[in-house]
């Protein structure tokens, strides 16, 4: 049975209507006023309101509109005068669930409130049913079983459901960007837009017309009005990517939005509003970049109300072999083949390799092996083909070489030069962190210790050919 909330002035009409549904067991609390329904229901634990439409200090409709701005969520149910019936219409579109008119009888009421139970039941299965599927969505791509992993999930799904701005770091290649759409698909905007800004690789003359959006004529080539990511965000998320590589003029313009939920597109003058929900994501260590200056401290605070640190592969090496099989299907089946069996030996392989790229890395590393092999299985040469799992020895000017089965690192390398020059040193040492990389330029800048934007500068700046 249930707990009901009885509203009316006339004190026998109220102890009529709680009588009425004690007998079938209900629970009732009963008041004669819209102010201390508001107060009872404000304490929680109500499942329906029966209330009548007219008060001495206003009315049932009031009452309804100020439970819906105070995001009550108990279901009304209108009683109005015989003939009232635009009132009863009014109560409706306003969001009761039912009305009844007076005089009623006992037996109407009942089966009004029965009705209304039932619909609350069946709302409260349905979100539920929601949750769960959406639950089940998001999480389908996630691959993996691991305390470590389990432990990020559980706090993702803690904070889906709230507002609160969320900081993924960790390395590149760690799914950051999946784990963000898994924040987002739990949570209650899930049905809104996820969009999904790099800031590594926006252009730097674009990356306010990118996040703010301009008007037309705002530049040189601004021909129409474009909306930028935080518009086509709204009542949504947005994911900023690399967000550590936002220049520091850009960063404050970003701190204002998150203060303010506010922002003006590029050549524009009217504040437009916005409902987004952010998340960011590094492979940097912020707190180090905010010591040197290159990133603002109160946006850092502001970026990590709930900061949750992805782990490496190599911290969760029990997922591997179920990532292995997932990705060894996947690319079978895209490449028409049927799915290749995977030896323990080759698992071992996998398993002794630490991964520097991480998940993407091995994904990249069973592609490569499933569509090289012919045969119906992959074994450990299978892998040792793409150089893991294999000591050889590194040549001048290589990152193939491997020492115990581990890859070798920018530390573990000989450069051969043909002079003394500083800047042919920097650029050979550059070329190796790039082939090591896989031409990833974020990957490359870390593990030469550099900004990613002053590693693109140095790559596009003309050779010196002066001698």
């Amino acid at each position: 049975m249930a707990k009901i909330l009885c509203v009316d002035d006339e004190v026998a009409a109220l102890e009529r209507m709680e009588a009425t549904l004690a007998e079938v067991g209900h629970v009732t609390v009963g008041v004669d006023n819209a102010e201390a329904a508001l107060n009872v229901l404000a304490r929680g634990h109500i499942d329906l309101v029966v209330s009548d439409y007219r008060m001495p200090d206003g009315s049932g409709l009031g009452l309804l509109q100020a439970m819906v701005e105070g995001g009550i969520p108990a279901p009304l149910i209108m009683v109005t005068g015989h003939g009232s019936i635009e009132h009863a219409v009014s109560a409706m579109k306003e969001g009761a669930v039912d009305y009844i008119t007076k005089p009623w009888n006992p037996e109407a009421l009942r089966i009004a409130v029965d009705q209304a139970l039932q619909l609350v039941r069946l709302r409260r299965e349905n979100e539920q049913l929601r949750q769960e599927l959406s639950k089940l969505r998001s999480t389908g791509h996630i691959i993996g079983d691991s305390s470590a992993l389990r432990g990020v999930l559980e706090t993702i799904g803690l904070v889906a459901p709230t507002r609160s701005t969320v900081l993924l770091m960790g390395e590149s290649g760690t799914g950051k960007e999946l784990l963000a759409r898994t924040l987002h698909d739990q949570s209650e905007r899930s049905d809104g837009p996820f969009i999904s800004i790099n800031c590594a690789a926006i252009p730097e003359n674009l990356v306010e017309s990118t996040l703010f959006g301009h008007e037309r004529g705002a530049f040189t080539g601004a021909h129409r009005r474009v909306e930028g990511a935080f518009e086509r965000a709204d009542k949504g998320t947005l994911l900023l990517d690399e967000v550590t590589e936002m220049r520091l003029e850009t960063q404050a313009k970003l701190l204002r939005v998150l203060q303010e939920q506010e922002f003006e597109r590029v050549g524009g003058s009217r504040p437009l509003k916005v409902d987004v929900r952010i998340v960011a994501t590094t492979n940097r260590n912020m707190e180090e970049l905010v010591r040197e200056g290159l990133f603002r401290e109160d946006l850092f605070y502001r970026l990590t109300v709930v900061p949750l640190r992805v782990p490496p592969l190599r911290e969760r090496r029990e997922d591997i072999p179920l990532l292995v099989r997932h990705f060894v299907a996947k690319v079978a089946q895209e490449n028409g083949r049927s799915p290749l069996l995977v030896s323990e030996g080759a698992l071992d392989v996998l398993l002794d390799h630490d991964w520097p790229g991480n998940v993407r890395e091995l994904s990249h590393a069973v592609e490569r092996a499933v569509i090289l092999e012919q045969g119906d299985s992959l074994t450990a040469a299978a892998f040792r083909g793409a150089g893991l799992g294999v000591p050889t020895t590194s040549t001048p000017g290589s990152l193939n070489g491997r020492t115990e089965g581990r890859e070798a690192g920018l530390d573990e390398v000989f450069l051969r030069l043909n002079s003394h020059r500083l800047d042919e040193a920097e650029e050979e040492l550059i070329r190796l962190a790039m082939s090591a990389s896989e031409e990833n330029k974020t990957h490359a800048a870390s593990l030469l210790g550099i900004n990613v934007r002053t590693l693109r500068k140095k790559l596009n700046q003309p050779a010196d050919t002066t001698g």
